[in-house]
Parts: C-alpha cells; sequence; structure tokens
C-alpha cells in the first residue's frame, strides 16, 4: 500500500487541516515561550538524576557494609563450632 497525498487529506478532514495550518503559524511563537519552560524541565530531570545516583550509590556502599557484617559473622560462628568440634584428647597432642 503506497503513501497517497489523496488518502491523507480524507483521513484528517478539514479540522485536522486546520489545525495543521494552526500549529505552522503558531510555532514560531510557542517554541521561544516553551523554551523556560522545557529548560527548568530539564534541570529538574538533571537534579533527580544525581540525587537518584547518590541514593543508589548509598545504597551499595550499605549492602556491601551488610554483606561483610555478615561474612564475619559466619567466619565467627564456624571458627567456634570448629573449636568445640577439636576433642580434648586432640588438644594435647
Amino acid at each position: 500500500m503506497a503513501f497517497k497525498f489523496e488518502n491523507l487529506l480524507e483521513d484528517l478532514g478539514t479540522p485536522g487541516i486546520i489545525a495543521g495550518i494552526g500549529a505552522i503559524v503558531a510555532a514560531p511563537f510557542v517554541i521561544p515561550a516553551l523554551k523556560p519552560v522545557t529548560k527548568a524541565a530539564i534541570k529538574g530531570g538533571i537534579i533527580v538524576y544525581e540525587k537518584g545516583k547518590a541514593i543508589v550509590a548509598e545504597t551499595g556502599e550499605l549492602f556491601e557494609d551488610l554483606v561483610a557484617e555478615a561474612k564475619a559473622e559466619l567466619d565467627e560462628s564456624r571458627s567456634q563450632e570448629e573449636m568445640a568440634s577439636i576433642s580434648p584428647s586432640e588438644e594435647a597432642s
């Protein structure tokens, strides 16, 4: 199915064509007016990204600390179990 300009005009109809022409005419006035709003949205996005990045880094550090503590506790309990499993006759020799 090839693109035909006639089909586009039929699909859009008169209201669509008028809206398109209005958008083209209004664009030079609307775009500069939206620039400050767009810039503010971009700045807000950058701030949210940086704060999110810091939160992820802090969470990662906290998780690493918890893993290190858990490993240390496991090592300690294993060494206590090994010491308990050594019989008194093995300690004397």
